[in-house]
């Protein structure tokens, strides 16, 4: 059984009253105690990103069709730069040549980084921008071996990934929802709105 359906088919609501004291020692130490599937999923949620777990292409293009219904995206602009995801565009005659307004940005990614629930990119999905110069929409999507502990090891897979024309403007994003005003952890960050679309490929 994959590790998602036991995620997301069992409540939380279980909690005990003892746990409920413990919470801080808890929550410090769950990243060193869940597998790193789990890890990422925690956190990246955490983050305010949108996860839709996908066993197969169908069930892929299903979800991605559900995003464009439910944010009135069909028949618009997209921004896009990888081939192999132009179908998904094309199926659903969304604009991606010489666009001017995009309403989002289709995409996959380097990796998934789970010790923070954040998403690497690089050069091969974004080219040169920055992600402030990103749509705020963005849809990515991804696979479950793509998901890794550390920023370190996604910088290794990189390397290990191409051995020559080694990718630039490497960086993440990790927060996905208006950060308050207040909140000076969330200063100088981009929020993005970001749907992954993660396919199981274990």
């Amino acid at each position: 059984m994959s590790i998602f359906k036991k995620i997301f088919g069992n409540s939380s609501s279980d909690a005990s009253g003892e746990a409920k004291d413990n919470d801080f020692n808890s929550y410090q130490d769950l990243n060193s105690q869940l597998p790193v599937d789990e890890c990422f999923t925690h956190n990246f949620k955490k983050n305010g990103g949108k996860f839709l777990y996908c066993e197969n292409t169908a069930e892929l293009n299903e979800q991605f069709e559900n995003i464009l219904e439910e944010n009135d995206w069909f028949e618009s602009e997209a921004l896009c730069v990888e081939q192999r995801l132009f179908q998904m565009l094309e199926d659903n005659n969304i604009v991606y040549k010489g666009v001017t307004s995009p309403k989002f940005l289709l995409t996959t990614c380097e990796s998934l980084i789970a010790e923070e629930g954040s998403v690497m990119f690089s050069s091969n999905q974004i080219r040169q921008n920055k992600p402030h110069d990103l749509p705020v929409n963005i849809v990515v999507v991804a696979a479950t071996s793509q998901i890794v502990l550390t920023k370190s090891d996604g910088l290794r897979e990189i390397k290990k990934r191409y051995t020559t024309d080694y990718p630039t403007n490497i960086t993440t994003i990790k927060y996905f929802e208006k950060g308050k005003e207040e909140d000076f952890l969330h200063y100088g960050s981009s929020q993005k709105n970001l749907y992954l679309l993660l396919l199981e490929d274990l």
